[in-house]
């Protein structure tokens, strides 16, 4: 099903317009850039982007304000995210709205984009209360060994079109609690949000009496996030995007001795057993495909299903698909929004006539739609593909809504399929046996950072902590202890004796 109707340019522009001014939201207007919308394809605003001196500026004033900021209580510190979080609170569907505008998300994703928001600043409130060392046993009488953490340093945010608020959200919560200071270097293609997210922490910092400089926002290309990754004096550098921009950008940061924290690309796999409750497994499959119109760096792009039971799941599957309700991702009524731009689009077309070739089977989907009503604008049918083997295409990630299907007959076949690929983010299996969920979940099973048993690959909560390994980074952030990456720990050393004892025994005088 295909919504005929969109908005027009001229209401979005407005509607984005009223969410900006509820905020208290300025726009820089310029023509360095332009803010633009997926789902009529169109320029909204043109934009001013940061200069030389502006990122130069906005280092500077960011490592004064840690100097500061690192020696405020943790507590206090978490009142300033205390305070942030009930401002997204108070603008949650404003703030949605942008997200919808800018980045094609339905209302429901973007909603729950917010709630993300909220849900990562309660976290760091009561994380600021719990930043703690260990105590250590000490081999020397009247001795005693401890660890401490402390604030880094300036924190450089590199983030993504796809979760344009909450990953900086993930990030500056838990880098503020911790004592350090955040610049945010938001995708060229999500600056509004990006600017209402800025005015709610400038904010927040002036009705709890924090430094103005603990946040600072930079619009532009890649040369202003270049900056943040070559400057020593930022020392941890958090870039979230393709694996292909984690290799320019690890590298660098190393070169200088810093710190980088990279989400990359994904390739997630879904096995389907055949004990799987199929009724549940086709609503975590279609919705991991399918949300976000397959641009989440969590989306299921690999379906690995038992021989036995393939027909069935791919005859459901085929149903599913062809029932999805496709367009403005302002009526409630939509699953599927756009594509963020066409070149996604022509990505997608690439690798479905790629997979083709080589002997994959289109089941459902993979057409255009909308392109009298947007021209512009980048909607398709998200696409199910048969394959017999995995091939080069299917281990590639492809930001758009294909899902491969696949088949297997043993669980270590399933397992050795599922691991084949470059990428090691998200992974789940569908079944009610026990013994297969232990071995998934297990060293010998799924080898990526997320594993999950009975739901799909993606909605993470943020209590835990959320990364991947091989090519997406090995980065963790949200929750459980992703707070270290943020903190440098330090080792102390206690003599409360009288007598200067060496360790391992060593004599010396």
């Amino acid at each position: 099903m295909t919504s005929t109707t969109l908005p027009t340019t001229d209401d979005l522009r407005a509607r984005a317009r009223t969410a900006l001014d509820h905020i208290g939201a300025a726009v820089p207007e310029g023509s360095d850039f332009q803010a633009r919308t997926p789902i009529t394809g169109e320029n909204l605003f043109g934009l001013t982007a940061a200069t030389d001196a502006d990122t130069e500026a906005a280092i500077a004033a960011s490592r004064t304000a840690f100097l500061t900021w690192r020696t405020t209580p943790a507590p206090r510190r978490g009142e300033l995210v205390r305070r942030l979080g009930e401002l997204l609170r108070a603008h949650k569907s404003d703030l949605a709205d942008l997200v919808t505008i800018e980045a094609g998300k339905i209302r429901s994703e973007a909603l729950g984009e917010i709630q993300e928001m909220i849900d990562i600043c309660d976290f760091a409130v009561g994380l600021s209360r719990q930043l703690y060392g260990r105590t250590i046993a000490s081999e020397r009488p009247g001795h005693r060994l401890a660890e401490t953490w402390h604030p880094l340093g300036v924190v450089g945010v590199i983030s993504a079109f796809n979760f344009p608020a909450a990953v900086w959200s993930w990030n500056t919560a838990v880098a503020l609690v911790c004592g350090d200071t955040v610049i945010w270097k938001p995708s060229e293609l999500t600056p509004l949000i990006s600017l209402a997210c800025d005015r709610l922490l400038d904010r927040a910092a002036e009705e709890v009496g924090a430094p103005r400089d603990v946040h600072r926002l930079l619009l532009g290309d890649r040369t202003v996030g270049e900056k943040l990754v070559d400057d020593a004096r930022v020392a941890l550098v958090s870039a979230t995007g393709s694996t292909r921009m984690g290799r320019e950008v690890g590298p660098r940061v190393a070169a200088r001795f810093g710190r980088s924290l990279l989400e990359l690309g994904g390739n997630n796999a879904t096995i389907v057993a055949p004990s799987a409750d199929l009724d549940l497994a086709i609503q975590g499959i279609v919705f991991a495909a399918a949300g976000t119109a397959g641009q989440r760096c969590t989306t299921l792009r690999r379906l690995i299903v038992h021989r036995d039971i393939a027909d069935a799941v791919v005859e459901r599957l085929t149903a599913a698909y062809r029932k999805l309700p496709i367009g403005d991702p302002f009526d409630e009524t939509t699953l599927v929004g756009p594509l963020i731009t066409t070149a996604a689009l022509d990505a997608m077309n690439d690798a479905l006539a790629r997979v083709q070739a080589q002997g994959g089977k289109i089941l459902a989907g993979g057409n255009r739609r909308l392109t009298e009503a947007a021209p512009s604008a980048a909607y398709t049918e998200p696409a199910l593909v048969r394959v017999d083997e995995q091939t080069d295409v299917v281990r590639e990630e492809t930001f758009a809504p294909i899902l491969y299907v696949l088949t297997y007959d043993t669980l270590d076949e399933a397992i050795a399929l599922h691991n084949d690929v470059p990428q090691g983010l998200s992974s789940s299996i569908f079944t009610r046996d026990q013994q297969e969920a232990e071995i998934f979940l297990s060293a010998a099973g799924s080898d990526c950072g997320i594993a999950n048993v009975n739901i799909g690959t993606s909605g993470a909560e943020i209590g835990g902590a959320f990364g991947g390994e091989k090519d997406t980074g090995g980065g963790r952030e949200s929750g459980s202890d992703a707070w270290k990456a943020y903190m440098r720990s330090a080792t102390n050393t206690i003599n409360y004796s009288t007598e200067l004892a060496l360790a391992q025994g060593v004599s010396f005088l």
